[in-house]
């Protein structure tokens, strides 16, 4: 069975918070929505912070995105001259 590696820690940090940002999120856009069938005054407050909460989501995944690319950079890469890669020339004394 083919196991996946695990992610590296900021990554999974980035992406467990994205994660439960989204999710508060979704539950102010269900109080956002209760509050508008009810005809309630907090149904314009609450669709407002609904907005700011999806800005602020698609920027968490985004930054899952970002720490991903900056960890890869960091730590990901093997610095080994290639096949191609032509050796000097022995120095001549």
């Amino acid at each position: 069975m083919y196991a996946k590696p695990r992610m590296p820690d900021p990554v999974r940090e980035a992406a467990v918070r994205a994660v439960l940002i989204a999710a508060l999120t979704l539950v102010q856009l269900l109080a956002a929505l209760l509050c508008t069938l009810a005809k309630s005054w907090a149904a314009f407050p609450m669709m407002v912070l609904t907005i700011a909460g999806t800005i602020i989501t698609t920027w968490a995944f985004l930054d899952i995105w970002i720490t991903r690319q900056m960890w890869r950079q960091r730590h990901g890469v093997v610095s080994l001259p290639s096949s191609a890669a032509r050796r000097r020339p022995l120095e001549r004394r």
